[in-house]
């Protein structure tokens, strides 16, 4: 079997998914999730420019070697937009090989570990009481997990990841205008609303529902600790990125006055961005999601590499990463001995269907990976013509004086 061509297509329904599409002279093909979050055409360009043309030719089967030869030939290695690209190959190439076998790739990586695979959604509010209301809606669902996040009294934008409407997926992301929106950060308000406002949750919710907060890196490590310290007593599932993710002995600080659980790493591209608080059990969950993280090739390493360490997969799950990636790490949530949660946005609408058939569901609160060969998804390459790039922007953070910080 040998590759023979293959394609990029960027674009979806409010997201511009970079899919790509390999194909071989036996008639099987293979797809991939190249999403980079609001910087969509650099993955793409590097895929149709330099990385296609190096395929054409190889055996798609050789999925170790084809990986290997990308990551150490490229010398300048890791980073987001390299690993994004390779992500989407290496998804392509194990599509293609579970499709060969006639098995689904979580039989190729050993088999299943569980039935389905707990999820988690996200709850947000503008006040509490709004914040109440979208958790009830998940629990109406049979959601067991909710992430919370709530809007900061006298905090102007809210605060981080507050979606004011209800009926808006991709409310993060900025589309209009030429430059990204821009919210104000406080850290004592914030320091001093969140203890109160998880205190009402608990006695609204009780201690059943598992509950999760992200940070997203606002804190300092002496803020973190301190913070950490007092989220013990609202036993959350975890606390997420209390610190900025590049700074790794900053949890250090936070491990030694605080046992709350820690989830960091979805803007890690490598095990070499880990491996050191994976090794060092400053972490609880791992953060890396299987397109920015290089795919499942090196994903499964990883995974395999925190199970010796006590780390859970707490898998990166935005709507920046298409139903192909969130099948590819379905599969190994499906197998991982050391699963933990996945985070899950709701992706589904039906235009999303049309373009990614599947038949993978999500039913109380759990994924559920079909037995369909490969992937289990596919792509409609008449649907994907319906849409076009169109640019957007996360938000720059400032401090109330105006110094730019963490988004």
């Amino acid at each position: 079997m040998k590759i023979t061509h293959a394609e990029v297509f960027v674009g979806g329904p409010g997201k511009n998914y970079v899919t790509l599409k390999i194909m071989t002279d036996e008639g099987l093909y293979g797809v991939g999730d190249a999403t980079l979050n609001n910087r969509e055409l650099l993955p793409a360009a590097y895929l149709k420019e330099y990385l296609i043309p190096c395929l054409i030719g190889k055996d798609p089967q050789k999925i170790e070697d084809i990986w290997q030869y990308f990551y150490k030939g490229a010398y300048f290695r890791r980073g987001p937009v390299a690993m994004a690209a390779f992500g989407a190959i290496d998804q392509a190439l194990w599509d293609i090989k579970g499709k060969a076998a006639n098995m689904p790739v979580y039989q190729l990586l050993g088999g299943k570990s569980r039935d389905a695979s707990k999820i988690y959604a996200h709850a947000s509010g503008v006040d509490i009481e709004h914040l109440k209301d979208s958790i009830r809606g998940y629990l109406e669902q049979g959601y067991e997990a909710v992430r919370v996040q709530c809007g900061i009294p006298d905090m102007p934008g809210s605060g981080y990841a507050i979606n004011q409407n209800k009926d808006v997926k991709n409310y993060i992301t900025s589309f209009n205008g030429n430059v990204p929106k821009e919210e104000v950060w406080d850290s004592k308000k914030y320091l001093r609303y969140l203890p109160k406002m998880l205190e009402e949750l608990r006695v609204t919710f009780g201690e059943d529902i598992d509950i999760l907060h992200d940070v997203h890196h606002r804190l300092t490590p002496r803020e973190a600790a301190q913070f950490g310290k007092e989220m013990e007593q609202f036993n959350l599932y975890w606390l997420e990125d209390p610190t900025p993710a590049e700074d790794q002995d900053a949890l250090k600080l936070l491990r030694q006055h605080s046992t709350v659980p820690i989830a960091i790493g979805e803007v890690f591209n490598s095990i070499y961005d880990c491996h050191q608080l994976i090794q060092n059990q400053m972490i609880d969950f791992i953060r890396v999601s299987c397109t920015y993280a290089g795919g499942i090739t090196p994903t499964r390493k990883l995974v395999d590499f925190a199970a010796h360490f006590n780390v859970k997969t707490g898998f990166h799950g935005a709507p920046s990463h298409s139903p192909i990636s969130m099948a590819a790490q379905g599969h190994i949530n499906a197998w991982a001995p050391n699963f933990g949660i996945q985070e899950y946005l709701v992706l589904g609408t039906s235009e999303c269907d049309q373009l990614f058939p599947s038949d993978h569901f999500v039913k109380n609160g759990h994924f559920h990976i079909s037995d369909a060969p490969g992937l289990g998804v596919d792509f409609d390459e008449k649907e994907v013509v319906k849409y076009s790039f169109n640019k957007g922007y996360h938000p720059v953070t400032r401090l109330t004086d105006g110094t730019v910080w963490n988004y």
